[in-house]
């Protein structure tokens, strides 16, 4: 399988979300997808629907199915159920369905910021009061403030978000963390909601992704796990992703509430989806490689700039940084001037950070970096 990671894809004026918000000079490393051509086996996948020329309803392949549940058991040592498996267009329609499909009466939704935003929005839009419990620093890590959220939790607290790996502080949570929230779950009668999109982007070799729901069979049985392939296969412009729930009763309220709202996948996603998982292994294995790579260089640099600060991510692609120390408020329109597109901690319910995609030819980062000194007059 060829892989060229360092080779430079245009994605100018291809309608890219990514590429396309800022204007000619602006090199965007803002939001998470990739800048790498997708494996091989997933091209001839789509190709063929293409070639094949007709595009209509399509449904979920046996081997899809046998293909995650083996992939939970072999990767993750959690053995599900097929008819646990709920097939979602996307993993944010996930997050919202989970807000909402808990209870009709105005609940609390508890979850720990800086974090993914669409967590903060699914307990805003879905009329849920958010307890927001934010993470502190501690033992040269970012961790749940668990002394914090037995304080804050309360009898209209029904659902804790959990981000694992965490998007944007790259953390993956230790057994014992999970164990602790597990128990916090279960002692507080909670469903627990965890986005486990980014589990195969494990950079530190000496970590292992666990999912929550696979501790013990009460967590497991208050739990919807939700997973895709998009983020690990730079496949998010198709939409699969999946809501594992063992629960009936729960699986059921999922089922009813995103009933008519959702699309049911479409070919090219099942196909690529099946491709990813199936046939891809040796690129992800790569893509790891390279990803590894950029961040070293990332983390040399960065933290060679005066006012900047960046720790080490256990996983994902997305750089956490701090600017506190440059002494300037609004360091990403700062940025943005000088040709770099990141994102404000803000977005994520945080302050004083930058959130940076790495996962870009190697001279894309070289050319960042030149920017971000410039910007602060040490070019």
């Amino acid at each position: 399988m060829k892989m060229d990671f360092d080779k430079i894809v245009d994605r100018k004026n291809t309608n890219s979300y990514k590429w396309d918000k800022y204007p000619e000079g602006v090199l965007p490393l803002w939001v998470a997808d990739m800048d790498f051509e997708v494996a091989e086996p997933i091209k001839r996948a789509l190709n063929k629907i293409v070639e094949h020329g007709v595009i209509g309803y399509s449904r979920t392949p046996n081997e899809l199915v046998e293909v995650v549940l083996q992939r939970m058991k072999e990767r993750h040592n959690w053995e599900i159920q097929k008819d646990w498996i709920v097939w979602l267009p996307g993993l944010v329609p996930g997050l919202h369905t989970s807000a909402r499909c808990i209870s009709d009466d105005y609940i609390s939704v508890m979850t720990s910021s800086p974090v993914y935003r669409p967590f903060l929005e699914s307990a805003e839009i879905g009329n849920r009061r958010l307890q927001d419990i934010p993470f502190i620093w501690q033992n040269d890590r970012w961790e749940m403030d668990f002394e914090e959220m037995r304080k804050s939790v309360n009898p209209s607290t029904k659902l804790y978000m959990l981000c694992n790996p965490h998007n944007p502080n790259g953390r993956v949570f230790s057994k014992q963390e999970l164990e602790q929230l597990a128990n916090f779950c279960v002692e507080n009668d909670l469903v627990l909601c965890s986005d486990e999109i980014h589990c195969d982007l494990i950079l530190d070799e000496s970590k292992q992704h666990i999912s929550i729901a696979s501790l013990n069979k009460e967590i497991e049985a208050r739990s919807i796990t939700l997973l895709a392939p998009s983020k690990t296969f730079n496949i998010a412009g198709l939409g699969c992703s999946l809501a594992i729930i063992p629960d009936k009763t729960l699986r059921d309220k999922f089922e009813k509430t995103k009933y008519g709202m959702m699309p049911m996948l479409s070919s090219f996603a099942v196909d690529a989806a099946l491709a990813a998982y199936k046939d891809s292994e040796p690129w992800r294995l790569e893509l790891l490689k390279y990803l590894r790579a950029n961040q070293a260089y990332l983390l040399k640099e960065i933290n060679a700039i005066e006012g900047l600060k960046m720790e080490p991510l256990e996983a994902t692609y997305l750089a956490w940084i701090s600017y506190e120390g440059t002494g300037i408020t609004d360091f990403v329109t700062h940025l943005e001037k000088y040709g770099v597109g990141v994102q404000d901690a803000s977005i994520f319910g945080g302050k004083g950070y930058f959130r940076l995609n790495f996962a870009t030819q190697k001279a894309n980062l070289e050319k960042a970096i030149k920017r971000i000194r410039e910007s602060l007059n040490l070019a």
